[in-house]
């Protein structure tokens, strides 16, 4: 059939576990929270491509030579320290968010960040954060089993892709709502003053996780 062969036996239960994790916040969950509040949906989609793009390549490597890659310890520290100082500067950056600065006025939307900027923000927050490599590659090979076929792991990295990208529009789209705005709107800064600390405390702990002993 068909299905068979598209699809591996044990795909219900990868789906299941991928989307599970994707309601575990995380990095990239803060980072776009911060995005969409202020800049809503038009601000952030690019966010969202990159986060999905970041994902895309984890994917990728683990259909390509997850195994190999695990046998690489410096590649893993290197990408760590590189994860914790991007995550300590983006949370940086959100931390000196004032009540003055981030109260919202009717010309934000043409101060929106370029596309660009979008792009290289989520796809640095997704890279740069080695639990996503370890996290495709377990969840492939534990799940899928060794008897996968290339064709059925193609299959299973386009939906866990195409599902990252999803949920990463729909949360932007909901929180950067105008009526969500308007709620929150004496409170936004201190919102990304929140976003960025917690995105400065996963990088310490990155770093942290890099400490000898």
């Amino acid at each position: 059939m068909v299905i068979d062969t598209l699809f591996p036996a044990h795909f219900p239960a990868l789906a299941l576990a991928h989307f599970v994790a994707l309601l575990s916040p995380g990095p990239d969950f803060f980072l776009l929270a911060a995005y969409a509040l202020r800049h809503r949906l038009r601000g952030s989609i690019g966010i969202c491509v990159g986060i999905a793009l970041g994902n895309g390549c984890y994917i990728l490597l683990a259909i390509l030579g997850g195994a190999a890659i695990q046998q690489a310890p410096p590649l893993f520290i290197v990408l760590q320290l590189a994860g914790a100082l991007y995550l300590l500067w983006v949370g940086s950056q959100l931390v000196r968010s004032s009540a003055r600065t981030t109260a919202l006025t009717a010309t934000e939307t043409h101060r929106l960040p370029s596309l660009t900027h979008q792009l290289l923000l989520g796809l640095g927050s997704s890279l740069l954060n080695p639990k996503n490599m370890l996290f495709y590659i377990s969840l492939m090979a534990s799940i899928l089993g060794p008897s996968v076929t290339l064709i059925q792991q193609t299959v299973s990295g386009g939906w866990m892709f195409s599902v990252v990208l999803l949920w990463d529009i729909a949360l932007a789209a909901v929180i950067g709502q105008q009526r969500i705005q308007q709620a929150l709107q004496r409170y936004l800064y201190l919102i990304e003053r929140g976003a960025g600390a917690i995105l400065m405390l996963f990088g310490g702990y990155l770093l942290l996780g890099l400490w000898p002993g």
